[in-house]
């Protein structure tokens, strides 16, 4: 689907307001997470026949509404809701791009499906983000962030959690792998994102491999 001139201006503002929200960001979910997000998301939209104006916007928009970097998921909404509300967006547009971004987040695994096929390319553009080199990148700088150390094998990976167990309990960033980032490719909706799934995951695979050589002295 085109997307028409006036879109393309809400898509501008859209993009100087993420930037904006983000550009301070030390957690890995900066402005360039969500650039890279945005720009996987054109891709598999297109591939996939998705409407490329909400899944852009809904993509350049969900992390503004992650309740990790707001007081609550209820306030990062409103913050989008209100920007919405300030553009030229259709109702209809507006609650299906709210749909999208409220089911975004891994959350333990424990987030309903998405429903539209927009949904789906813009939680599978942010995944593949979480899934390859840049991803291991991102775990690190986040387990920094969060005081986690690098490996403890005293620790083993957890894996019933309660929302609250996942957000805030003791881990390590290679648990983090084994914990959620590994669990990924298997949660992929669509056919384009899968097989970029695959190779990545396959990376991801080979560093813990050789990381664990390493731990043990092995190589």
């Amino acid at each position: 689907m085109t997307i028409k001139e006036e879109q393309k201006k809400i898509i501008e503002a859209a993009t100087k307001f993420a930037r904006a929200f983000h550009e301070n960001d030390v957690t890995g979910h900066d402005w360039w997470h969500i650039h890279r997000v945005v720009a996987m998301t054109e891709r598999l939209a297109k591939e996939e026949g998705a409407d490329q104006f909400v899944s852009l916007i809904a993509a350049l928009l969900h992390d503004v509404a992650d309740e990790k970097l707001n007081d609550s998921k209820e306030a990062g909404i409103r913050n989008v809701e209100d920007w919405m509300l300030s553009q030229q967006i259709g109702t209809e547009d507006r609650e299906h791009v709210i749909e999208i971004i409220s089911r975004m987040s891994y959350n333990g695994g424990k987030n309903p499906p998405m429903r539209t096929l927009e949904g789906k390319v813009v939680q599978d553009a942010d995944r593949l983000d979480a899934i390859g080199a840049i991803a291991i990148a991102r775990c690190f700088l986040y387990a920094g962030f969060t005081g986690d150390q690098i490996y403890d094998p005293s620790l083993a990976p957890r894996e019933m959690m309660t929302k609250e167990e996942y957000r805030n309990g003791k881990s390590t960033a290679i648990n983090h792998f084994y914990e959620k980032l590994l669990k990924l490719k298997d949660r992929i909706n669509t056919v384009s994102g899968k097989r970029i799934a695959e190779e990545r995951h396959r990376f991801m695979a080979n560093y813990l491999e050789q990381f664990h050589l390493e731990w043990d002295g092995r190589v």
